[in-house]
């Protein structure tokens, strides 16, 4: 029989995830506002037709990048709940699993913010940068940390321990 975990005690194992989400948003913020603020003077104009290309080409990958991360995240979800334990504490390699399958899908979504930094060093306006950070702001908002995705990481670990 699985063991039940309280939220409250779980909840402080989602520390890091949250610092880490907390550092990448403030990373994101501040990228964009010093590119605004400092970046003409590093902007190196493209040709217009090869900037259009480039930016319709980065929209569409970052429109993919969203669901693929949705997927990758469900994927690693269900292959930490279904892995074996390795030996440790099942907190500790819940954390563990947790921590990286976090730490990916916020990598991939900050990726989305690079977008916009390439454009506005190519001489796209400040509003192609203010539309992929917005979108990389969105991403960790949609792909933080969950308790609801660690508690239930928690219980399935528990419960392949005690069968």
């Amino acid at each position: 029989m699985p063991r039940h975990f309280k939220p409250d005690s779980l909840k402080s194992d989602l520390l890091i995830p949250y610092l880490l989400q907390g550092l990448l948003l403030i990373t994101v913020i501040t990228l964009a506002v010093l590119s605004a603020w400092f970046g003409d003077q590093l902007q190196q104009p493209v040709v217009e037709p090869q900037r259009v290309l480039s930016r319709s080409l980065l929209y569409v990958i970052a429109i993919v990048i969203f669901p693929m991360t949705n997927l990758i995240r469900y994927v690693q979800n269900r292959l930490n709940e279904t892995m074996p334990l390795s030996g440790q504490a099942i907190q500790k390699c819940a954390k563990n699993r947790y921590l990286l399958t976090c730490l990916i899908s916020m990598l991939l979504i900050v990726s989305v913010d690079s977008f916009g930094l390439i454009m506005f060093y190519m001489g796209d306006k400040t509003n192609t940068l203010y539309i992929f950070s917005g979108l990389s702001v969105l991403g960790l908002v949609l792909y933080r940390p969950k308790l609801s995705e660690y508690t239930r990481l928690v219980e399935a670990l528990s419960e392949q321990k005690t069968q």
